[in-house]
């Protein structure tokens, strides 16, 4: 832990963390220091050398001191003041600062920066070469306009994983001798690197994310569906949270008129708080979601009460606010109808049994916990697709804090792979399916104290002791005669010499362990990871939570966060699983009878995709909260107009009653599961420049009684027969429903179906696109097959994203399922 110490910048005394930045400090205590390359929670590049200050009475870098007591900072003295401004003119050497069409329109930090030093000339120049531009994926890169701060390699690098960005070597022209002898020293080294280099673009490690594109302080990277549609200060920022995966993370909306014909708003493109908040790339790119219904349907607004009134049951899906799901649940107590969330279901399942025996409503971590880690697991989550905000906190715990990090999982994955490639002391453990209870119980061996008697025992039971063969070296003493050059006369010296031999040795061996095909280096491998770790972090996905053994699971993970040091995170499968879990007393797996779906095919369907009986708004056209993985209640806000009904506007119908707007029932959330008492516009979202985040509020975590009492006993690993393989439920990187599948960026190139390793699909003689037929007990499916370059291994994964395939009947008890695949 980081002790508190005080300081003095610039004559006042402020007080930090100990292994804080002299940079982090002043920003927390609104002191401005200038840097144009440093990002907040990545690793100092000191390319742009700006942030220069003087710390009793010697020049350093802001962005890489540490702080320390009694230091005494000042941040502008007349010299810095010369090296900034030196600086300043190189990044400006043929670079155009008035700006005629550029993206980057008046949000340019170099342009703020010329400015705020207030450079009226040019002491610099050096022959321009040609530098073409380049298209990379979702992005356009101009080398005429980068600035190579290297802001975006960091952050692919520390944030992202998937370093996919480097520094290259560029021609050009040479510096004049002259300028070495007449600028400041900082301002040469940085001109001289600036004048070698690029950016360079690894395609096959690239997920498309965008974060560089929004770290990008010029207008170098740029979204190529956004370049040259707007200028930046034409554009309104609208707040919202990403309404596609359970980070909610913080956003932007940024919309303006359609046309000069069409006034109504549209969303241009997404955008970030860099420093405070990553985005994936569905929540940047897939946008474009809402409903375009121009009006109201009376017919159909009437139709739909009736069916509300006669259902049976109520169907709907995670991908809705926490006001909604409030709505639904008075609707049914009502009417009787019974709620179905599927999602849900399984993760309150889950977590009620998890609570048996942690002792706790909730899991205890959050993503800036796995942040914050220096030892992390990763247990049944597909992290790159199921929650990238997960991925990026595993690799920031790896890089950042120079942590050890153990991924395991059926699928052999490429891409996680590089993820924390550079911290050396991330293992990556493909084990068999269904073996995730032996797994728990190894943990609950390794890092296990106080453990129930009888869950010590039953791991006692699985220990047995085997021998190895070790080599050992031992220094003896020989006696050697060594002749003398002068005299010739030989004499007996003593020396020490080294002498291998190979003895027998008995060790402590758990069987659990043949359950990931690792032998007696696994336990040696984990001694050495564990060396100067002190903070723990265990990530849990839908593996477990979606698995016929769910119950054993979850109360192993509950043991593992009560009587280990590791925070455990469990992964929410969909934006607002984890709210609709509390929110609603009692939910269903099945429907029976009429049936309304909310967003699910049903008898009666209400559908923001414009497919049902009545059209309803999509996210992107509400205000509401979701509720987190982080346990905060988060707002998020309208973007777009929505011309037709709501739900609210069925609820005041059949609850007869007259409510205005459906953010009235914000702070009608219900006060027993955690929520609070607080409108929808006295909810805080922002971020501080202490980088602490006043977004929402927390939920409350209740006590519960431990109950220690279930079943043990070790999974047994799912095993394909001949002409059979595994299958396994997971979508393409930033595909996560039906509604991210309609966005433009995404729909041109769509690929739904199943995806085979490169090997399994020679194995298999398929050909891309072919249709094949996938068959799980009864149920067929006709599917295209794809040959995925980011997977490996005899597992396929079949997309479930897009709603016309149905392709979620294969996985009704599992994740996993055992398949036939048929060439047509």
């Amino acid at each position: 832990m980081s002790d508190t110490i005080s300081l003095t910048i610039n004559g006042k005394v402020v007080e930090a963390k100990s292994d804080e930045t002299v940079l982090n400090t002043a920003r927390a205590n609104d002191i401005f220091i200038p840097a144009l390359c440093y990002l907040t929670r990545c690793s100092p590049t000191l390319a742009c050398r700006l942030c220069l200050v003087e710390a009793d009475g010697k020049q350093i870098y802001a962005c890489n001191a540490k702080v320390k007591e009694g230091m005494n900072i000042t941040t502008s003295t007349p010299n810095i003041e010369k090296e900034r401004r030196a600086i300043m003119e190189v990044y400006d050497v043929n670079h155009p600062l008035q700006c005629g069409v550029c993206d980057q329109s008046g949000e340019c930090e170099l342009q703020n920066y010329t400015l705020y030093m207030k450079l009226d000339s040019q002491s610099y120049a050096i022959k321009d070469v040609p530098r073409p531009t380049q298209h990379w994926g979702v992005m356009n890169y101009d080398p005429g306009l980068c600035i190579v701060c290297e802001k975006c390699v960091t952050v692919c690098k520390d944030m992202i994983g998937s370093n996919a960005l480097s520094t290259v070597k560029r021609g050009s022209e040479a510096i004049e001798k002259v300028f070495k002898e007449q600028m400041p020293k900082d301002a040469y080294s940085m001109w001289n690197k600036l004048n070698k280099s690029l950016i360079g673009f690894e395609e096959d490690n690239c997920t498309d994310c965008g974060e560089c594109i929004s770290v990008c302080p010029v207008g170098a990277l740029v979204s190529n569906d956004f370049q040259y549609k707007s200028n930046a200060w034409e554009l309104t920022k609208i707040p919202a949270a990403n309404p596609h995966s359970s980070d909610c993370a913080f956003m932007y909306y940024e919309t303006k008129h359609t046309s000069v014909d069409d006034s109504s708003p549209k969303i241009y493109r997404v955008t970030n708080e860099h420093h405070y908040s990553t985005l994936n790339g569905a929540a940047r790119f897939a946008y474009d979601f809402e409903n375009k219904t121009q009006g109201k349907d009376e017919k159909a607004f009437n139709e739909a009460i009736e069916a509300f009134k006669k259902a049976d049951t109520i169907k709907f899906n995670s991908y809705i606010t926490n006001e909604e799901t409030l709505l639904l649940q008075k609707i049914a107590l009502k009417t009787g109808a019974k709620l179905v969330n599927k999602d849900a279901f399984r993760f309150k399942r889950f977590m009620q049994n998890y609570s048996l025996t942690s002792g706790k409503s909730l899991y205890s971590a959050t993503l800036k916990d796995v942040h914050d880690s220096n030892f992390v697991i990763s247990l049944g989550a597909y992290l790159k697709s199921d929650l990238p905000s997960a991925r990026y906190a595993f690799n920031n715990s790896v890089i950042m804090n120079k942590g050890a990090g153990l991924y395991f999982h059926p699928v052999s994955d490429p891409v996680m792979e590089k993820v924390g490639k550079k911290g050396k002391t991330t293992e990556f453990i493909y084990h068999k399916p269904n073996v995730e209870s032996s797994i728990l119980y190894l943990l609950l061996y390794l890092f296990g104290k106080d453990l129930p008697n009888e869950i010590q025992e039953f791991i006692d039971s699985k220990k047995e002791t085997r021998t190895k063969t070790v080599v050992e070296s031992k220094k003896e003493q020989v006696v050697e005669l060594v002749k003398d050059e002068e005299t010739g006369e030989e004499k007996e010296v003593k020396k020490l010499v080294t002498k291998k031999e190979e003895k027998e040795v008995e060790f402590e061996y758990i069987r659990f362990l043949e359950a990931i095909e690792k032998d007696e280096t696994f336990l040696e491998l984990i001694d050495s990871m564990l060396v100067k770790k002190d903070k723990f972090s265990l990530i849990i996905g839908e593996d477990l939570i979606h698995n016929e053994n769910y119950e054993e699971l979850a109360k192993l993970c509950g043991l593992v966060d009560k009587y280990t040091s590791f925070d455990v995170l469990i992964l929410p499968t969909q934006t607002n699983t984890l709210g609709v879990s509390l929110i609603c007393d009692e939910l269903f797996e099945e429907e029976t009878g009429l049936t309304v779906g909310y967003n699910e095919k049903a008898d009666f369907e209400l559908s923001a995709l414009g497919d049902g009986k009545l059209d309803i708004p999509a996210l992107n056209q509400q205000e509401g909260t979701f509720t987190n993985i982080d346990k905060k209640i988060i707002p998020t806000n309208a973007a777009i107009d929505y011309k037709g009904y709501v739900l609210n506007d069925l609820a005041n119908e059949i609850l007869e009653c007259d409510v205005d707007y459906t953010i009235e029932y914000t702070k009608e959330l219900p006060l027993n599961k955690g929520y609070c008492k607080i409108e929808f516009d006295d909810l805080p979202n922002y971020f501080g420049n202490d980088r602490v985040e006043y977004r929402g509020y927390d939920l409350k975590i209740d006590d519960i009684e431990v109950d220690n009492e279930f079943e043990l006993k070790t999974s047994t690993s799912l095993v394909s027969s001949e002409n059979e393989i595994v299958i396994y439920k997971a979508n393409p990187i930033n595909q996560f429903n039906e509604f991210t599948a309609i966005a433009h960026e995404f729909k041109n190139n769509l690929q739904s179906g199943i995806f085979f390793s490169k090997a399994l699909f020679e194995k298999l003689q398929l050909e891309e696109n072919q249709k094949v037929t996938v068959q799980v007990g009864e149920i067929k499916r006709t599917l295209k097959a794809y040959c995925e370059n980011q997977i490996d291994g005899e597992i396929a994964l079949v997309s479930t994203f897009e709603k016309a395939l149905d392709t979620k009947v294969f996985f009704e008890n599992s994740r996993y399922a055992i398949a036939k695949v048929m060439r047509d």
